[in-house]
C-alpha cells in the first residue's frame, strides 16, 4: 500500500502533524501494530511498523511510544521493539518493568483477592483466558463460543467489577479489572508532559483507545483503525494502513526537519537591486527571498525549511548536473549553466516602491521542468494558484503576487495544505522562455520594456558603478566582487546597510546559534561603509550618514542608539522564534529579529567617526551636520566611556570593561580632535585630557602579565580577536612589545589553520562556532603590521580560497569540517577581504 492510497485529507494532516517543532507518536498494539490473532501470544507487529517506529524515535525532537492494555513486560518480550520506542502498558498504569513494586499493600491485597475470585469465577469456562498483570487481571474471550463469552463477561461486570478500588476497562472480547487508575488518555498526557510535545499523534482500534483519541486538541491527529464509533478525526482500514501511515509520516518529518541536502553556504549565489536581495542555489533553485523588504517575511524560504516553505526551481526536464555557475562579469546578473540548457537571473533595477521583479530567462536546446511554490510569511499562510493566460496568480496573500509566463500550461499540485505549479518548457535555439515574478502587484500585463532591455539596463547599472572603484592590484576581480557585494547589501531608499542577507544561517550545524543579521548595525554598516570609500565610492558612506543622522534627530543623544535598526530606521520588535521551519540543515530554532537590539555596545561610536574622518577626506570637506554628529558621539563616550558592555559579539551574558570598547572609545576621540584641528573646529578641551585617561585605563587594566596580552576584559585572562585593535587602531605603536605579545598570544589561541575564532571563552550558550572571516583579516593586517608579511600573506590566500565559486563568503568557517558557516553574504568578511587586498597591495 502506498501513501497515494491514504485519503487525501488524512495526508494533509499527516504533513501538517510532521511540521510541529516537537512530536509525540503513540499507537496502540493489538490491532494497530499487530493484527488480531486468534491467539495473543502470537500477535507479532508489522515489520514495517516497527522499522517506521524505530527511524521516527531515531529523528531529534520526536518521541514514539506504544500504549497498550497488555503487561508491559509481555508487551516488550512479544513486540521486540527497540529501545528507542517508549512502551506503556496496561492501559497505561505501567511506565517501566519495576511498577509493580510501587503498588501499597492495601493494593497488592486487593489484586490477591480479585485473582483468586476470577479464577475461582472462570474456571471450567473454555476458551476463556486469564492475563495476570503487575496491577491488573484481563479476561480474555475471544477463544469462547459467543454464549459462553457472553455469560463469563456478565458475571464479572456483575461482581468483581463493582469492587471498591476496582477499575475496569473493556475492550474487543476482553474486560480488564486493575488495583490502580488506568487510562490510556493520562498516559499520553503523561508522555506529552514529559517530552514537551507541541503535537501528538494516536492511532488505536479499541475502545479503551477513545480515551486518548479524547485528549487530543489543537494540532493533535487521531486516526481509527477499522469501523466502530470513534472520537478521532480519520479513519484507515487495518494494521497495513498503519505502517502506511508511519512510513508517510517519517518521510515527511524526515524531509521537514532535514530537508534536502543542504547545499554548501558558500556556494549560494546573491542577486541584488538595492532593495531586495535573493539566493540561488548552484542548480538554480531560488531558495530564499522576503519581500517588500529584505528584512520582512520569506516568501521563498527553502533555504531555512526545505522545498515546503517554498521555492522556484529550474532543471533540465532529463536529468542533467549544472555544469557551474557565474556572475556575468561586473553585474550580479546570474547564469546557471547545464550542458544544454542556460538559466539567467537578475532582480530588476528602477523598481516601484515596495516592488520585488525577477526575471528569471530559460534558453538553450532541451526542455526544462519549472517548479513554482510560493509559500509567504515562511510558509505560514495557505496561498492559492490560479491560472490565467498571461501566467498565475497568487491568492491569499497580504500583498499581491503574479508570475508572468505567457505561453507556459501550468499544471496546480496540492499537498494538502499548499499548491505548487509544474510545467515542462521548451526554448527554442532563438526563443528562449521568459518567467517574470511579480510581487507588490498582480498585474499580468507585458512589461513596457522589453526583457533584453531590462537586462541591459540590470547589467549596466552595476558594472558602470564597479568601473569608478579603483581596485587593488591583489585579487583584483575578488575584491570587485566584494564591493559589489557590498553594493548590494545596501539599501538604496533608506541608505540602510544590511549585516547580511539572511537570519538563521548556522555558527554550528544542528545547534542553536543561529540569529537574525538582516538588519542594518550601526557598527558594521560603518565599517561596510568605509570600505567602500577606500574604493573610491562615497554615494554609500553619504546615505548611510544620512540614515544615521535621521535617527540621531529623533533622540536626545547618541547614548540612546541601539546597536541596530531596522531597514528604515526604526527599532526592531521582540526577538522571535518561526517554530515551523526546520532550519538550516535542521539548525534550530528559526529567529526572526534579533535580541541584541537591547544591548549597550559603547565601540559602536568609533567607526562611525572613523568613517566621517575617511569621507570628509575624500570629499574634501566636513559638514556642520557631520561635525555636530561627531561631536555628539565623543560627548557621549565622555559621559559612558567607563561604562561595561556587551561588546561588539553581543554576548548575552552581563555587561564587562572591555578592552575592544575602550579602544573604539578612544578612536571617538582619537579623531574628533584630529578632524577638529584639520578643518578648524572648536572643541571640548577636556577631550584631549580624556583621550589620555582612557588610553592609559586600557593599558594598565587591559595587560594581563600571566597571559602577556591584553585580554577581552579587565576582569580575566580571557582573549579576544577584537583586542587585536589596540594596534590596528593605533592606541599604541605597532613596534610596541605588547602589541606584538598580544598578537602571538592571539595566534597560539584563537587561530586554528585557515582561520580565527572571536574568542574560546564560554558566552553562555550551547555549542560551538566556526572561526570569524572578520577575525582572520584582523590577522592578516596584524601580521603586516608586526613585520610578518608571508604569514599575512599566506593566512589571505587561505580566506581567499574560502570563498565560493562566484566569490561570496558567509560569516564563518569551520577548519575541522572544512565548511562554512554563518550567514551569507557576510558584510563583515566582505570588508574585511578588502581592506587586506589593499593593505597587502601597498
Amino acid at each position: 500500500m502506498t501513501a497515494e492510497a491514504l485519503p487525501a485529507d488524512l495526508r494533509r494532516a499527516i504533513i501538517q502533524t510532521a511540521r510541529t517543532p516537537r512530536l509525540l507518536i503513540a499507537c496502540d498494539y493489538d490491532g494497530t501494530l499487530a493484527p488480531i490473532v486468534a491467539n495473543p501470544d502470537q500477535a507479532r507487529p508489522l515489520p514495517e511498523s516497527v522499522h517506521a517506529l524505530r527511524s521516527l524515535a531515531a529523528l531529534p525532537t520526536t518521541t514514539t511510544a506504544v500504549i497498550s492494555g497488555r503487561a508491559l513486560r509481555d508487551l516488550a518480550t512479544l513486540s521486540r521493539l527497540p529501545a528507542e520506542v517508549h512502551l506503556v502498558g496496561s492501559h497505561g498504569s505501567e511506565f517501566d518493568v519495576g511498577f509493580v513494586h510501587k503498588l501499597d499493600a492495601e493494593a497488592t491485597a486487593l489484586l490477591t483477592r480479585l485473582k483468586k475470585h476470577i479464577e475461582k469465577i472462570t474456571a471450567g469456562y473454555e476458551g476463556v483466558h486469564l492475563e495476570i498483570k503487575p496491577a491488573s487481571i484481563a479476561v480474555h474471550v475471544r477463544r469462547a463460543e459467543p454464549d459462553v463469552a457472553d455469560a463469563v463477561m456478565e458475571i464479572i461486570r456483575a461482581d468483581p467489577a463493582t469492587w471498591d478500588g476496582v477499575e475496569t476497562t473493556e475492550g474487543k472480547a476482553v474486560l480488564e479489572l486493575a488495583v490502580v487508575q488506568t487510562d490510556k488518555g493520562n498516559a499520553l498526557d503523561v508522555l506529552r508532559h514529559q517530552v514537551g510535545a507541541t503535537a501528538a499523534l494516536f492511532i488505536g482500534d479499541d475502545v479503551t483507545d477513545e480515551k486518548a483519541f479524547l485528549r487530543l486538541q489543537g494540532p493533535d491527529l487521531g486516526i481509527k483503525v477499522g469501523p466502530g464509533d470513534t472520537a478521532a478525526g480519520y479513519r484507515i482500514d487495518d494494521t497495513p494502513a498503519v505502517a502506511t501511515v508511519l512510513a508517510f509520516l517519517l518521510e515527511e518529518r524526515r524531509t521537514w526537519l532535514f530537508g534536502e541536502q543542504a547545499p554548501p553556504i558558500e556556494r549560494l549565489t546573491m542577486l541584488a537591486n538595492e532593495r531586495s536581495v535573493a539566493l540561488l542555489t548552484p542548480d538554480a533553485r531560488l531558495t530564499w527571498m522576503c519581500h517588500p523588504e529584505p528584512d520582512s517575511a520569506a516568501v521563498f524560504s527553502d533555504l531555512l525549511g526545505g522545498p515546503g516553505a517554498g521555492h522556484f526551481s529550474i532543471k533540465p526536464e532529463r536529468n542533467g548536473l549544472p555544469l557551474g555557475q557565474r556572475y556575468l562579469p561586473g553585474t550580479m546578473t546570474v547564469e546557471t549553466r547545464w550542458s544544454r540548457l542556460l538559466v539567467t537571473d537578475y532582480l530588476h533595477q528602477d523598481c516601484e516602491a515596495h516592488r520585488t521583479d525577477l526575471t528569471r530567462l530559460i534558453s538553450g536546446t532541451t526542455s526544462a521542468s519549472v517548479e513554482f511554490a510560493p509559500r509567504p510569511e515562511f510558509g505560514q499562510v495557505q496561498v492559492r494558484l490560479v491560472r490565467e493566460d498571461a501566467g498565475l496568480r497568487v491568492l491569499g496573500t497580504s500583498d499581491p503576487i503574479a508570475l508572468y509566463s505567457p505561453g507556459v500550461e501550468w499544471e496546480i499540485h496540492t499537498d494538502g495544505i499548499h499548491e505548487t505549479a509544474r510545467a515542462v518548457v521548451h526554448p527554442g535555439a532563438d526563443q528562449p522562455v521568459v518567467l517574470e515574478l511579480r510581487c507588490g502587484t498582480d498585474d499580468l500585463t507585458p512589461s513596457e520594456t522589453s526583457e533584453a532591455a531590462r537586462r541591459d539596463r540590470a547589467g549596466r547599472y552595476w558594472s558602470e558603478w564597479l568601473h569608478t572603484l579603483e581596485l587593488p592590484p591583489v585579487q583584483r576581480e575578488l575584491v570587485g566582487r566584494s564591493a559589489l557585494t557590498l553594493r548590494g547589501l545596501a539599501h538604496g531608499e533608506t541608505g540602510a546597510i544590511l549585516a547580511a542577507a539572511t537570519t538563521s544561517l548556522p555558527e554550528e550545524i544542528g545547534g542553536i546559534r543561529n540569529w537574525d543579521y538582516r538588519y542594518c548595525w550601526v557598527r558594521d554598516a560603518a565599517l561596510s561603509a568605509q570600505a567602500l570609500v577606500s574604493l573610491g565610492s562615497t554615494v554609500e558612506a553619504e546615505a548611510y550618514l544620512g540614515w544615521l543622522h535621521r535617527i540621531l534627530d529623533t533622540l536626545p543623544g547618541p547614548e540612546r542608539l541601539h546597536p541596530l535598526y531596522t531597514l528604515y530606521g526604526t527599532a526592531l520588535g521582540p526577538e522571535a522564534v518561526i517554530d515551523t521551519l526546520p532550519g538550516y540543515a535542521g539548525s534550530r530554532p528559526v529567529r526572526v529579529g534579533n535580541l541584541a537590539n537591547q544591548q549597550v555596545q559603547l565601540d559602536v561610536f568609533g567607526p562611525v567617526v572613523d568613517l566621517v574622518v575617511q569621507l570628509t577626506e575624500v570629499r574634501g570637506k566636513l559638514t556642520d551636520d557631520d561635525w555636530g554628529m561627531v561631536k555628539s558621539m565623543a560627548e557621549a563616550v565622555s559621559r559612558r566611556w567607563n561604562e561595561p558592555d556587551h561588546g561588539i559579539w553581543e554576548e548575552r551574558h552581563a555587561p564587562r570593561h572591555r578592552v575592544y570598547s575602550r579602544v573604539m572609545c578612544w578612536v571617538t576621540l582619537d579623531r574628533a580632535l584630529k578632524l577638529a584641528e584639520a578643518h578648524d573646529r572648536e572643541v571640548n578641551p577636556a577631550w584631549t585630557a580624556l583621550r589620555s585617561e582612557i588610553a592609559e585605563d586600557v593599558l594598565k587594566h587591559g595587560w594581563n602579565e600571566e597571559v602577556q596580552s591584553f585580554t577581552t576584559a579587565y576582569d580575566g585572562t580571557d582573549l579576544d580577536a577584537a583586542t587585536l585593535h589596540i594596534g590596528l587602531a593605533g592606541l599604541i605603536e605597532p613596534s610596541d612589545p605588547r602589541f606584538h605579545a598580544t598578537v602571538t598570544a592571539t595566534e597560539a589561541e584563537l587561530r586554528s589553520g585557515s582561520t580565527v575564532y572571536r574568542y574560546k571563552r564560554d558566552d553562555g550558550l550551547p555549542g560551538t562556532e566556526g572561526g570569524f572571516h572578520l577575525c582572520a583579516t584582523w590577522m592578516v593586517e596584524a601580521y603586516l603590521l608586526t613585520g610578518r608579511r608571508t604569514e599575512a600573506e599566506e593566512l589571505f590566500q587561505q580566506l581567499v580560497d574560502a570563498a565560493g565559486p562566484t566569490g561570496l563568503l558567509p560569516e564563518e568557517y569551520d577548519p575541522i569540517a572544512e565548511r562554512s558557516l554563518g550567514n551569507h553574504p557576510q558584510a563583515y568578511s566582505h570588508l574585511g577581504l578588502i581592506r587586506c587586498a589593499r593593505l597587502l597591495s601597498a
